[in-house]
């Protein structure tokens, strides 16, 4: 397996040129983003990606998590990691300065959370978890629930777990059965069973605080009638510290396909007098709570995506370098070369790069409106991007998460035999990239959120609100010089009307009641969504280079590298694009006239 380099400079140029977080630090509260700390922190979190969590992928990948006589130990170097990872203060980042937090926008995190998952992704999602733990506790606790909880939280002397799923009980969360009664002294007793539960026991911190979905005895039914608890594996003492055992135990360890060194937990509450829980807010709203962390989680999973596609893309392109076969066609007489002198490879090298550069931007812009939403003076831009967050969430999760396999699985080709052999690394980063678009909600199921809830619910209003946002950059990519923006622009324009009929035609046949129909189009409507919003954030790259070129700068050959790139997206990925409004409509024709016999 090849070595971890962080794209610092891809990073710093998305930032910088293609997202604006220059605006983003000119608002209340994230104005500590600096532009020379935030290449501070983008450098300093490089190096410990590339130096201390990426040679500990392979490490993690070979010798799992274990559980032995009911504790979880982890990887060999992983307790030393995460207390340097912690002593650093990587986990404080985007959190609130009144509890230990940096006071930095979501979109820095952003970028250096690429870093961690990129560098080892079982690794990443421990404090992937905890961050959005915090981010729930931090919204709908109380007043001394944070106090006693988040500074720990934030500093990563604690993590944080989501309980959400049981065996019953996957997306389905209405049939959740773990109960909680009320103990009469202000907490309650929780017992059941929650599956799944990332980090659910683990040997990194003194102490795990688990955010568990339990149901009242005189719950309304369904999801209106759950309740959000925090159950803390050790109660803690009033001055802090981690108290007695609760009755909480990990009953086994899942054996997966990837992420082995990430320990996925069964989760037992309450073998004995029910383990103690504290309410989060009000009884029956822990649905409504859970969605903070929940879509901090997904947002944090369609980066996971990005992060994976990054380190295949490294590992097979430094491969293709190395890799010595067959003559080049322009030399038929010559010796043989490095693969990456084959068109084909070359292609496969150039589509992993544009998805994943693409996948990063959407990602990045995504924090810069989720700032937006919590920082900025004016409520109406607020809730302008807040509506962009939504629309947004579920095609970075989605679709950031299938570049991630479609990426990996080009990794794999890109090395031939060799790719489907463990030691190359390669098909590790297959295996770790197939659960994403199965965790924190299945990818089918964002495509149905995107059409049902994001367009469906506003009558497209929101959709159409970030279309007319991507047409004025087609016309100031067009009104540019030279081909290259001619040729993006034009593809960008063309995607642009797609989606725009792709929107009307997801409305009216809401509208008209055909809702099996619409769902059957879903997953199409996502990809297209992602192609073009895609599309639109290399035009946007495009923009910048082309500038930067003008402005004939030291970075030429990087910037001249975008523009390639950001054509490239636009005539091999956004081109057939258009063609995805016919497989909307046209689903509904096929996928739902079978009998269920007849599958």
């Amino acid at each position: 397996m090849t070595s971890y380099t962080a794209p610092v400079d891809d990073l710093r140029f998305v930032l910088n040129h293609v997202v604006g977080l220059e605006a983003i630090a000119t608002l209340p509260h994230c104005e500590s983003a600096a532009p020379d700390l935030v290449d501070a922190i983008l450098e300093e979190a490089g190096k410990f990606a590339s130096g201390v969590l990426a040679p500990l992928n392979r490490v993690g990948d070979k010798e799992g998590s274990r559980l032995e006589n009911g504790v979880v130990r982890t990887p060999t170097g992983w307790k030393e990691a995460y207390s340097q990872f912690a002593e650093s203060g990587w986990n404080s980042l985007p959190f609130e300065p009144e509890h230990g937090g940096q006071g930095l926008p979501w979109t820095v995190a952003f970028a250096v959370n690429e870093m961690w998952q990129s560098s080892n992704l079982s690794f990443g999602l421990c404090p992937l978890l905890n961050q959005g733990a915090v981010d729930l506790l931090s919204e709908h606790a109380s007043a001394a629930q944070k106090a006693l909880y988040l500074p720990k939280m934030i500093s990563g002397e604690w993590t944080g777990t989501m309980n959400l799923t049981e065996p019953q009980a996957g997306s389905d969360l209405a049939a959740v059965r773990t109960r909680a009664v009320r103990a009469g002294d202000g907490t309650y007793r929780i017992t059941g069973q929650k599956i799944f539960i990332t980090y659910g026991e683990h040997d990194l911190t003194d102490n795990i605080i688990h955010l568990v979905l339990a149901r009242l005895p005189d719950a309304p039914a369904g999801i209106k009638g759950i309740s959000l608890f925090i159950v803390p594996k050790f109660l803690p003492n009033a001055d802090g510290t981690p108290g007695r055992r609760n009755d909480l135990r990990c009953a086994s360890l899942e054996h997966k396909l990837g992420i082995m060194a990430s320990p996925t937990a069964v989760m037992a509450y309450g073998d004995e007098d029910g383990a103690v829980g504290f309410l989060v807010g009000e009884e029956n709203r822990g649905i409504e709570y859970m969605f903070t962390m929940m879509n901090n989680a997904r947002l944090g999973v369609g980066i996971q995506g990005v992060a994976v596609a990054e380190r295949a893309y490294q590992q097979a392109r430094d491969y293709a370098k190395a890799r010595v076969q067959s003559k080049d066609l322009a030399d038929a007489k010559g010796s043989a070369v490095a693969i990456i002198k084959h068109p084909d490879v070359r292609r496969m090298l150039l589509d992993m790069r544009a998805k994943t550069e693409a996948a990063r931007a959407l990602a990045l812009y995504a924090g810069t409106q989720l700032d937006t939403a919590r920082h900025h003076p004016d409520a109406a831009v607020r809730a302008a991007a807040t509506a962009r967050v939504d629309v947004l969430t579920p095609i970075v999760k989605a679709w950031s998460t299938d570049i991630g396999c479609d990426v990996a699985s080009t990794g794999v080709q890109i090395h031939g035999g060799m790719g489907f052999i463990e030691e190359t690394g390669a098909a590790q980063h297959y295996r770790d990239a197939r659960i994403t678009p199965i965790y924190e909600g299945t990818n089918g199921i964002h495509a149905n959120d995107l059409a049902f809830r994001k367009t469906g619910r506003d009558k497209g209003a929101s959709a159409r609100a970030l279309i007319a946002e991507m047409r004025a950059t087609a016309a100031t990519l067009a009104a540019l010089p030279g081909d290259d923006a001619a040729v993006i622009a034009a593809e960008l324009s063309a995607g642009l009307s797609a989606l725009d009929q792709a929107v009307d035609w997801i409305v009216a046949t809401q509208a008209e009641g055909d809702l099996r129909g619409a769902a059957a189009g879903a997953v199409a409507y996502l990809r297209l969504w992602g192609n073009v919003a895609g599309g639109w954030m290399m035009a946007r790259s495009a923009i910048a280079a082309l500038e930067g070129l003008r402005a004939a700068g030291a970075n030429a050959s990087f910037l001249e590298t975008k523009l390639v790139v950001a054509r490239f997206y636009a005539e091999q990925i956004l081109a057939p694009s258009p063609a995805l409004l016919s497989t909307i409509h046209s689903a509904r024709n096929t996928v739902l006239a079978l009998h269920d016999d007849q599958f």
